[in-house]
């Protein structure tokens, strides 16, 4: 390849689509069979023409991906973030702040480490009296539904 000069494909806009009315291009052949059968060889022709222009299209993206060089290109090959990459010294620092961040942890008690970060849930308990007067609230509404029932069977 050479550099400077790129040979780029014709433009997608100028590829146009036909459909053909076999009986309008081919109307004395020999029949519908005859007309089918030349229209299926054409479309066939452009499929073989629309298959080149793909290939065309992706080898202009990949000379300009070259092009370009990996450096501007923001995001990896399957479309996400590319990988970051973290030198030995680096990665054995964050092992070292990792392995002390967890050895503070284990130092201290099993209580300081609850009540930091909002680990430990606090449980809310009803009272006694609250707790009575759920249970007998709740005893009325099934007398009052009792009560209907014995209504609708009477």
């Amino acid at each position: 390849m050479r550099a400077g000069r790129v040979k780029l494909p014709r433009p997608i806009a100028t590829m146009t689509l036909t459909f053909y009315n076999v009986t309008a291009v081919y109307p004395n052949l020999g029949g519908p069979m005859a007309n089918l059968d030349n229209a299926i060889q054409q479309l066939r022709e452009e499929q073989k023409l629309a298959q080149l222009q793909v290939e065309k299209l992706g080898s202009a993206i990949v000379v300009l991906e070259g092009l370009a060089g990996s450096s501007s290109v923001a995001t990896s090959r399957n479309g996400g973030q590319p990988k970051r990459v973290v030198s030995a010294v680096a990665r054995r620092r964050m092992a070292r702040a990792q392995k002390a961040r967890w050895a503070k942890l284990r130092k201290e008690p099993h209580s300081a480490r609850q009540g930091r970060a909002g680990l430990a849930r606090v449980t809310r308990r009803l009272s006694l009296g609250a707790r009575r007067k759920i249970a007998a609230a709740q005893r009325a509404r099934w007398a009052q539904v009792r009560a209907q029932q014995a209504k609708k069977v009477a």
